[in-house]
């Protein structure tokens, strides 16, 4: 019987309109074996609760720019648990302060890649922290 594959919906919240490195995120998680979905451009955080709800994933990968990730990421993670979604992994990547960090992981950010993070330090974390399903 083949291990059911890690689902992960890739957004990019805001205005934010460089989309790169959320692409090259995507398809890295594809080739290693995950399925992915992507939102494309300028998603609100209700738009991606959404999708992360009706695509019933695993984790959510959020590209941020754009500075305004202490307002984005934290509700996204509020919309989430408002719809059960208490196992989603909810990870960071994009230009994000390190003082901002230790912030956005008490408000249930699991992890924030920063530039420079290779893709595979992203699936390793991934594949350690997504809880299997019952």
């Amino acid at each position: 019987m083949s291990e059911r594959k890690i689902r992960v919906l890739i957004a990019k919240p805001g205005l934010d309109g460089h989309d790169r490195g959320a692409k090259v995120i995507a398809r890295a998680l594809r080739d290693a074996g995950m399925e992915v979905i992507y939102t494309g451009l300028r998603q609100t955080p209700e738009m991606i609760a959404a999708a992360a709800a009706q695509e019933d994933v695993d984790a959510v990968g959020i590209s941020i720019l754009s500075g305004a990730h202490n307002t984005l990421c934290p509700r996204i993670v509020e919309l989430l648990r408002e719809r059960g979604m208490h196992d989603c992994l909810v990870i960071v990547g994009g230009i994000i302060p390190q003082e901002d960090i230790p912030r956005l992981k008490e408000q249930g950010i699991a992890e924030v890649f920063l530039p420079g993070t290779s893709t595979e330090e992203i699936i390793k974390f991934l594949r350690e922290n997504v809880r299997p399903r019952t």
